[in-house]
């Protein structure tokens, strides 16, 4: 495992890390206790030291296999969760400094934690970015030593860029990948200025970036890849980085097409993204050990090539950038 620093944090975490969405199982198929804990230590003895996870995943059940799996080990492992999803209807009226500090202490419950080593908001909504009530909320509770960092997770790059005005904010969790190409641009540059950690999730475009999908690929009811490609229940850009299915297809084949056929696509996609030096870790998530396995084996590969990136950025211009480039 190679590691690096997560940003001013004063922590060197994985570049490969763990995300904890569908740990448990696949989305929407109810959570697995068993196979969480497998994939959660099989990670740790693989040299993974920074997992992702968060109040919602599961109601809860994400954070209390964390928790189990940290008190468990020996090794330090750094866990960062979030908050603020469960705030319903989701509008930035519902942000409150009191309304955050009670996600955080449910997140120490749910853990059995003294500290929170990263709290993240979980993709507010634009407003709260502006409110600086919040973020203080946030300075209390890291002098009461119930966080040692605060970081966000955003939406939009000019979220991220708004959110680094604020000297409590280390750290910025994006969707970045080879269909999400926006945040290499200014959000990256101001990043490096104020040394932020960049966390980047959705690596693989909720599964696309695999090569395993087709045109007849179905998705359960539970599924958000089935239920919310259209922005439905929230926002559009976390399922399939927000791509027509079909577009995505399209661009796809192609970047199959681009690399050499003994190497599968995944370890190409998180490869692409490891490239760029200003993030600090990758956060895929998994629900089979099998893929565990698979994205580690990405450390194993060489560098793309600057004809193998040339073509990636012409695939996105062509298919890709017209349709997201300009929303997020």
């Amino acid at each position: 495992m190679n590691y690096r620093k997560l940003g001013n944090t004063g922590i060197n975490v994985s570049e490969i890390s763990l995300g904890t969405w569908q740990v448990g199982g696949k989305w929407g198929s109810g959570f697995d206790d068993k196979n969480a804990a497998y994939i959660l230590n099989e990670a740790v003895d693989n040299g993974v030291n920074f997992i992702d996870t968060a109040d919602v995943y599961e109601n809860g059940q994400s954070e209390r296999a964390v928790g189990k799996l940290i008190r468990s080990r020996k090794e330090k492992i750094y866990v960062a969760t979030k908050c603020g999803r469960f705030i319903n209807p989701h509008v930035n009226e519902g942000y409150q400094p009191q309304s955050v500090r009670k996600y955080v202490e449910q997140s120490l419950k749910n853990m059995d934690l003294d500290c929170i080593d990263l709290i993240q908001l979980h993709c507010p909504p634009t407003e709260v970015y502006y409110r600086q009530e919040i973020f203080e909320e946030f300075e209390k509770l890291k002098e009461e030593g119930k966080i040692a960092h605060l970081g966000v997770s955003v939406e939009k790059v000019e979220e991220g860029l708004k959110a680094i005005e604020y000297p409590i904010v280390e750290t910025v969790q994006i969707i970045f990948n080879m269909f999400r190409h926006r945040p290499a641009e200014l959000f990256f540059q101001e990043a490096k200025k104020r040394n932020i950690g960049i966390i980047t999730r959705v690596p693989l475009a909720s599964g696309l970036l695999t090569g395993k999908f087709n045109a007849t690929t179905e998705f359960s009811n539970e599924d958000h890849r089935h239920f919310n490609r259209k922005g439905e229940v929230f926002d559009q850009g976390e399922t399939f980085s927000g791509i027509d299915y079909n577009l995505a297809l399209e661009a796809v084949d192609q970047l199959v097409e681009l690399f050499p056929k003994e190497t599968a696509l995944v370890h190409y996609a998180l490869k692409w993204i490891l490239m760029y030096k200003e993030v600090s870790c990758v956060i895929p998530g998994v629900s089979k050990i099998a893929q565990l396995h698979s994205n580690l084996e990405t450390l194993n590969i060489p560098d793309l090539s600057d004809e193998e990136l040339k073509a990636v950025d012409a695939i996105y211009t062509t298919l890709i950038r017209p349709s997201v480039h300009h929303r997020w």
